[in-house]
């Protein structure tokens, strides 16, 4: 960890114990160790916060790491609808909102996220924020739906961008980083979006859907 990073944690970043002990949690459970890193996580808290966002949906819950995160910027009454295709990930994520006192704010589907999308569309939701965060061959029809589901003015924000370096390295033709390229291009051309993309974390990208 970078001398920048430690300051940016030591002095930006409070994780409580339900957060601290997700990692552990994981390893127990022999799950990845994925989840956002800190700084992440209280950025995403400051999205929320600043935007006034009070219905998310958030692709890719994992243990529920950054679902706690994003609930706890919501106002009352507000959402998070988090999306994951595996059971036992979604369960013990749902162990953690309830530890976090945060079950009223958060709603669990399990499912593929691009058919979750669809069916949201179908049902014609709206959402105000998005966390994408999930298997990055279906970053570019996450990007396409979560415009069409959004109200206007919407933030969209999708991490791993930088996938480890290696959307970087042109000589990495493999289908991940070819598709993150992609994303990344969305982003950057797409007529109904403003975005950037900032290297914090494993790079993050941030677009506002255009009113």
């Amino acid at each position: 960890m970078s001398k920048e990073l430690q300051y940016i944690r030591s002095l930006f970043v409070q994780e409580d114990a339900i957060l601290a002990s997700i990692e552990d949690g994981l390893e127990e459970r022999g799950m990845p160790r994925i989840s956002v890193p800190p700084e992440i996580g209280k950025f995403l808290y400051l999205l929320v916060k600043i935007s006034g966002a009070e219905k998310i949906l958030e692709l890719g819950t994992l243990a529920g790491y950054s679902t706690i995160w994003l609930a706890r910027a919501l106002p009352e009454g507000g959402t998070v609808v988090t999306v994951d295709n595996r059971q036992e990930h979604t369960a013990f994520a749902r162990e953690n909102v309830q530890r976090a006192n945060l079950s009223s704010k958060v709603s669990f589907q399990i499912g593929e996220g691009v058919k979750v999308m669809e069916q949201l569309l179908r049902e014609k939701q709206q959402f105000d924020l998005f966390f994408i965060d999930a298997d990055k061959l279906s970053y570019p029809q996450y990007i396409e739906k979560a415009i069409a589901l959004s109200k206007p003015g919407a933030i969209i924000v999708a991490d791993n961008l930088f996938f480890h370096g290696r959307v970087l390295d042109e000589s990495d033709q493999n289908d991940a980083p070819q598709r993150l390229r992609q994303t990344n291009q969305l982003l950057a051309k797409h007529p109904q979006l403003e975005s950037i993309l900032l290297p914090i974390g494993d790079g993050i990208g941030v677009a506002r859907v255009k009113d």
